[in-house]
C-alpha cells in the first residue's frame, strides 16, 4: 500500500479530516441526546435514512446535505452560516487595508 506523504503529515497533527468529522458526529449526537431524541427519531426527522444516521454517529461520514438536514432539525443552522464567513490575513498591513473604508468605484462616464 501506498502511503501519502499528506498522511504522514496529518498523523503528526491533532487535527485530522476523520477527527473533525468524528467531533462533528459527537456534536450532533450530544444534541440529540439533549432533545431526548433516538437516533430513529432524528434520523426520520431530518429526513435520512437510519442506517445512514447510524453510520455518521459511529464514522462521522456524511454527505453534506445530509449534514445540512441533520442541522435542521436540530435547530442549529446558525453554524452553517459562520462556516468560512472569517477573513484570514497574511500581514498587519492586510488587516489595516480591510479597516479603511472603501472607495466607492465608478463606471467611466458616456461621452
Amino acid at each position: 500500500m501506498k502511503t501519502n506523504i499528506n498522511d504522514n503529515i496529518l498523523s503528526l497533527i491533532d487535527k485530522t479530516p476523520d477527527s473533525l468529522m468524528l467531533g462533528i458526529a459527537e456534536r450532533v449526537k450530544q444534541r440529540r441526546l439533549e432533545k431526548g431524541w433516538t437516533q430513529k427519531m432524528l434520523a426520520a426527522k431530518a429526513g435520512l435514512s437510519y442506517p445512514s444516521y447510524r453510520r455518521f454517529e459511529s464514522s462521522g461520514e456524511v454527505a453534506l446535505r445530509s449534514l445540512v438536514m441533520l442541522a435542521f432539525a436540530l435547530d442549529m443552522t446558525d453554524e452553517f452560516e459562520a462556516l468560512f464567513s472569517n477573513k484570514t490575513y497574511q500581514s498587519i498591513d492586510d488587516i489595516l487595508k480591510a479597516e479603511q473604508p472603501k472607495q466607492r468605484k465608478r463606471g467611466l462616464k458616456n461621452e
